[in-house]
């Protein structure tokens, strides 16, 4: 039996933002959960309604994803009110911990984290958010060393252009101008309880060959949202979505913090409007974890999660998955 590649891993409910990593021997994946309704969609993202998580699991790449049912609901948060967007998870000293971000009661995304003993859930919410955590799309890397660190931001419906002064405005809309630097993603080092920010965020930088930044026209390279990170042969990967343009892309460097050098393109577009991903090894192969729309026929709120396998060239680079 050979994997079921760029087929829906998940066919009875809508799935997406597909967070993948190795637990107790099996995959387990931490989507989120598209609610089906065919309200409008807009820029802001109105159209993602999504209000809990699932939590789903592969014995290995051929068998199919176990459903272990639901494992938070945003009525069980007590901050948040709406729009439990992309999640991830992380283990540390005997506990799971799922992040993820909402928007609180004044209407701000805030980032949470609940953790289970299980790592399937159900999971349990602290009651407040992240303190000086904002945006979406969290995504939390621990290091060979044992230090945690949690990547995030997303433009547009993700509110990064809001946060540039620093202090949150509601009515800011605009970005960089084409010809400047692009808005980079935040990382933050995390507490040895996963449950706070050691320092606060900071910008990634994402440059060039020539160590120029990458522009904030470059819509072909520059971030937009969807951070992952993963290590291998001693360089530290990230990746993201560069949204209006629909690739998924990435970036390397010998520090977790960044600067990341911009290398190449690992998902060209794929059916729908956003791709949001994961990169996980599992039995010495490595698997890239996305999403399309396929399984609607192209609706972007109604998505479904796929997987392929990921390989290396020589020189370390990416190879286009498609």
């Amino acid at each position: 039996m050979k994997p079921n590649f760029h087929q829906p891993l998940i066919t009875e409910m809508y799935t997406a933002d597909p967070s993948a990593h190795v637990f107790e021997g099996k995959i387990y994946i931490y989507p989120s959960h598209d609610l089906d309704h065919d309200e409008p969609s807009n820029d802001n993202g109105d159209q993602y309604k999504m209000e809990d998580y699932h939590v789903f699991s592969m014995d290995d790449a051929e068998s199919p994803a176990v459903d272990h049912g639901e494992a938070l609901h945003v009525r069980d948060v007590p901050w948040a009110s709406r729009q439990m967007w992309a999640p991830d998870a992380a283990y540390k000293d005997g506990r799971y911990f799922l992040f993820f971000p909402a928007r609180d009661h004044e209407g701000v995304f805030r980032i949470g984290v609940a953790s289970s003993e299980s790592p399937a859930g159900p999971f349990r919410a602290e009651p407040q958010p992240i303190p000086g955590s904002f945006s979406i799309d969290p995504a939390v890397f621990v290091d060979d060393d044992g230090r945690s660190y949690m990547y995030f931001g997303g433009l547009w419906g993700g509110q990064l252009e809001k946060w540039q002064s620093g202090e949150f405005e509601a009515e800011r809309t605009d970005g960089p101008a084409p010809d400047q630097p692009a808005l980079g993603p935040r990382v933050a080092e995390l507490t040895d309880d996963l449950l706070a920010f050691r320092e606060p965020a900071a910008e990634i930088s994402i440059v060039d060959e020539a160590g120029n930044p990458i522009l904030a026209g470059d819509e072909e390279r520059r971030y937009f949202e969807g951070p992952w990170m993963h290590k291998h042969n001693g360089w530290y990967y990230f990746s993201y979505s560069t949204g209006t343009t629909h690739k998924l892309v990435y970036g390397v460097s010998r520090n977790p913090q960044g600067p990341f050098t911009y290398k190449g393109v690992i998902l060209n577009p794929v059916i729908g409007w956003t791709t949001h991903h994961s990169i996980v090894e599992f039995d010495g192969k490595w698997y890239l974890f996305y999403h399309d729309s396929s399984m609607s026929e192209g609706v972007n709120h109604k998505r479904c999660v796929k997987f392929a396998e990921l390989h290396y060239n020589e020189d370390g680079t990416i190879r286009t998955v498609l």
